[in-house]
């Protein structure tokens, strides 16, 4: 499949979506069921992109690992107390959230 070269590819759209949110922001979307924490030692917009792709055996692989998962209510006390800070990108259904560096 080409691509025009004025086109972005999926990576740099998902990229120029990416922001910012403090967990005040993203409540809603963990009492909905949609949000996923992606661990620090992932890139959140290759982690983004392999959804959008439905690569499941990588998102699978992911997820055994521990490395992508819903978050528990531990996790949401935590973050609640501290109003913790969040990289942030939608891939649609899922609102991806990766803890923002020097929290702890």
């Amino acid at each position: 499949m080409s691509q025009d070269d004025d086109t972005p590819d999926l990576r740099s759209l998902l990229n120029a979506q990416t922001g910012t949110a403090r967990w005040s922001e993203l409540e809603r979307h963990f009492a909905r069921g949609v949000l996923v924490l992606v661990a620090p030692d992932l890139d959140l917009i290759e982690v983004a992109a392999r959804i959008a792709e439905d690569d499941k055996a990588q998102v699978e692989a992911w997820m055994g690992s521990g490395q992508l998962r819903g978050p528990e209510i531990a996790d949401a006390r935590e973050w609640h107390e501290h109003d913790t800070e969040f990289w942030t990108v939608v891939s649609a259904p899922w609102v991806l959230v990766q803890e923002t560096a020097g929290r702890r």
